[in-house]
């Protein structure tokens, strides 16, 4: 038995709002529920509304700028930079900005609906 997995057909996770979501491993892609690595991509102008998510997430911007506000500080981070925000943590995701920003998602546990309360 292979002790690695390679992951080269991510889910896709269905979206309304122009966001691309790939998941590569995580429960959507094959049922891990420890944790979730997602690529993503923003488009210019995206957002989410405020929650407070049961999981801490780790974010590293691959290219163009995402805003954060954590518990009501306003936060930008550029190509190479990385978060953690921790669970319970009230947060809004957005990319006011007129470029994609393309980025990874990491999420411990992994990253369910219904761990996520959205305002």
């Amino acid at each position: 038995m292979k002790k690695f997995k390679i992951q080269d057909n991510p889910f896709i996770v269905p979206t309304t709002d122009g966001k691309t979501i790939k998941e590569h491993f995580g429960l959507a892609s094959d049922g891990n529920s420890e944790i979730s690595i997602a690529h993503m991509i923003a488009p210019p102008g995206w957002s989410e509304p405020f929650q407070t998510p049961e999981f801490d997430e780790y974010t590293f911007i691959i290219k163009g700028k995402k805003q954060f506000i954590i518990e009501n500080e306003t936060i930008v981070l550029e190509a190479g930079q990385s978060i953690k925000i921790n669970k319970n943590t009230r947060v809004q995701y957005s990319n006011p900005f007129t470029e994609p920003c393309v980025y990874l998602a990491i999420c411990l546990p992994a990253f369910s609906i219904d761990s996520v309360n959205r305002e």
